[in-house]
């Protein structure tokens, strides 16, 4: 039996995309599965008795090695910010390509700690920055210098001891471009050096809290219990600077949502199931009930999600486990067309992770599709024709079509940047000034006047003399031809209308992260954790595949 792959005009709406969640193909785990037969070695702990100063973490994989420097740096509680415009951070971490020489640790401790001010190398992948939950940290400081393990509930509720509040990579402040380093086997995934850095950030906010409660009381000290470590992540505030990176990078996009969906009909493709599948995939759903019961917001729209979440995945267990027959031909085909018919879409997509579980050798080839060599797909087919374009337009874009940007409410809001926090924002057209510095993210609306222009331009007319006319319309004219080829590359949906929820483009992109447990704190940002319940780095060589369901 041949599943057709689901369709974009359903799958690319921003409800559905923002009800997406980490599976198998997410960057972390993926990540995560790549390294664990490298060596694992704490380098350089170099910190005074308050945790302040440096210390050098890698991974070691024959001659290749990648090496993560931390500065811990003494600030003031003022200058705490996890804003876009802070200069000063608790820690600050860079990503060296290899094993730093005395003189790089002594050249990158004047650089890190400035991040965007400073200056890095091509001997740099990555630079990061993090702030402290000051509470918990210095709860965990206290309970352990007093010989105690500190509150788990308190711990879990959070479930980190630092933030981090950027990641960059290839090419900014210097760092070494991507052509530099693309065709290494083992980085053949997107963000994976990111990942790198953001798990080893985790391993160095233990050993200080250890390092730090030790100098306190070194008589009644006790460690964290590594069964508490692997409870914590890392923690991330992320606001709308991710929404453009969803836009403007379509094959990129494309090829995420494309690899989901080829794993999604290859398992529903599958005839006879095996016992050994069907049960670990039932056994993840069951355990998954934790992960949502303990999913801490005080947002009332997750909290709507969540509780709608939930009573479709208890409906969909009891389903699975008292009435549905595995025995079936195409099990998982007849379980998704239940899932569409009975459930939420925060649900469907929820089980459609899950379904991924027991069927590694599907996904994993799938991990090495999700990067996109942009640049090949950026010029503009000259060659072809007004009608070709418009025929394209009817069949890609034919949801977006039917909007009505007449209607005010359909064009209310804007996007610009933020001269004062230099990071995107949203705005009301009708209300706040600064539209005549929109930013090119109303694609849907952009498309749509390209559209009408089509239908008034001569049908044989080729694309070059259409665009010295209507040059403004530039950036359409090559996503349209982009989305010829990448059914998956675009947003079908109006990103300006008054009842957009901004945060489902965050979530679509930090899913396929491997974030867990979304908390909006408004309609424009939300926090996050990263690792949460991941094995530790000396527990890499055997891990368990579906820790993400375990960590009870």
């Amino acid at each position: 039996m041949k599943v057709e792959l689901r369709d974009p005009n359903t799958i690319m709406t921003l409800s559905r995309l923002g009800s997406f969640h980490q599976s198998r193909l997410s960057f972390l785990r993926s990540f995560l599965f790549e390294f664990k037969n490298w060596e694992y070695k704490r380098d350089l702990f170099d910190l005074d008795e308050y945790g302040f100063g440096t210390a050098v973490y890698s991974f070691k994989k024959k001659d290749r090695v990648y090496s993560l420097v931390c500065f811990a740096n003494k600030i003031n509680d003022d200058e705490r910010s996890d804003r876009v415009i802070a200069t000063k951070w608790d820690a600050a971490f860079t990503l060296h390509d290899g094993v730093p020489l005395k003189k790089d640790i002594e050249r990158l401790r004047n650089e890190v700690p400035k991040q965007e001010v400073g200056r890095l190398s091509y001997k740099e992948l990555t630079l990061s920055r993090a702030n402290k939950s000051v509470r918990i940290f210095d709860h965990v400081v206290e309970s352990l210098s007093n010989g105690v393990q500190p509150n788990i509930d308190l711990l879990e509720k959070v479930g980190y001891l630092y933030r981090t509040t950027a990641v960059y990579g290839s090419g900014k402040f210097g760092l070494a471009d991507r052509f530099r380093i693309k065709n290494r086997e083992e980085i053949n995934g997107p963000f994976r050096l990111e990942m790198m850095l953001v798990y080893l950030v985790r391993q160095f906010t233990f050993d200080q809290v250890n390092h730090v409660a030790k100098n306190k009381n070194p008589k009644s000290a006790v460690k964290l219990d590594p069964k508490i470590c692997k409870k914590l992540g890392i923690g991330n505030s992320t606001g709308l600077g991710m929404a453009p990176f969803i836009v403007n990078h379509p094959t990129l996009l494309n090829n995420w949502i494309l690899c989901r969906e080829i794993a999604l009909k290859k398992i529903r493709e599958i005839k006879k199931v095996e016992t050994k599948d069907s049960n670990l995939f039932k056994d993840c759903v069951r355990k998954s009930i934790k992960n949502i019961t303990s999913w801490n917001t005080e947002s009332e729209y997750q909290l709507k999600k969540i509780k709608d979440l939930l009573k479709d995945v208890k409906r969909f267990l009891n389903f699975v486990e008292n009435e549905f027959d595995f025995e079936k031909d195409y099990p998982f085909n007849q379980i998704y067309f239940w899932l569409e018919k009975e459930t939420c879409e925060e649900c469907i997509e929820y089980i459609v992770s899950i379904m991924m579980e027991p069927y590694g050798e599907i996904v994993s080839p799938l991990v090495k599709e999700m990067s996109s060599d942009e640049e090949k797909y950026f010029n503009i087919p000259t060659e072809r024709t007004v009608e070709e374009l418009r025929l394209i337009l009817e069949k890609k874009y034919s949801n977006i079509l039917s909007i009505n940007f007449e209607k005010i409410e359909n064009r209310r809001k804007f996007w610009f940047i933020s001269k004062n926090k230099e990071e995107p924002r949203l705005a009301d057209r009708f209300e706040e000034e600064g539209s005549d510095l929109e930013q090119p993210l109303a694609i849907a609306r952009d498309i749509k006047e390209l559209y009408k222009k089509l239908l008034v331009s001569k049908n044989s007319l080729k694309m070059d003399r259409f665009l010295v006319e209507n040059s403004h319309l530039r950036h359409v004219v090559r996503r349209a031809f982009i989305i010829e080829k990448f059914p998956y590359s675009e947003i079908q949906d109006n990103t300006i209308g008054e009842k957009i929820v901004p945060i489902d483009m965050l979530r679509l992109k930090l899913s396929f992260f491997g974030a867990l447990k979304f908390d909006p704190r408004s309609d424009k940002w939300l926090r996050i954790c990263m690792f949460q319940g991941a094995p530790l780095p000396n527990e890499l060589k055997n891990f368990d595949e579906q820790w993400v369901y375990n960590n009870n």
